[in-house]
């Protein structure tokens, strides 16, 4: 089973929780157990898994982004958005995760994110279920 989603987000860069869209795409599954492939169809927004509980957490890997990768640091890439397809390269564009009973396997305090780094935009995820 194969499902497309659209996240939108509203900032230049900001990490979009996409775990609730992820796990209603799992819950309509035919499979209650396996590996689902969430794959981001861009070049300038990738895709991971970390804190949910506290929001400071998306803010500081935002901000140390910044710093390790400024946008405005004579990039030859004339669109001027070379800080985002390097920080797309550095977090990638896909993630397999496991799901049982219809809902993705996490720690505690884990969720997926999109990671935009050149919106605001609308994106688009493929979820792509393979069962046990």
């Amino acid at each position: 089973m194969r499902k497309e989603i659209t996240v939108s987000s509203s900032e230049r860069e900001q990490l979009v929780d996409i775990t609730r869209d992820v796990n209603e795409v799992l819950r309509a599954s035919p499979s209650s157990e396996g590996v689902c492939l969430v794959f981001a169809l861009h070049t300038t927004a990738g895709l991971t898994v970390n804190e949910g509980a506290d929001p400071a957490v998306r803010g500081d890997i935002l901000k140390a982004l910044k710093k390790a990768v400024p946008h405005d640091a004579g990039y030859g890439h004339s669109e001027g958005n070379s800080d985002s397809h390097v920080k797309c390269s550095l977090f990638g564009v896909s993630l397999p995760l496991m799901f049982s009973r219809r809902s993705l396997v996490l720690g505690q305090w884990q969720s997926v994110y999109l990671c935009e780094f050149d919106g605001p935009r609308e994106r688009k995820v493929v979820i792509h279920v393979l069962p046990e």
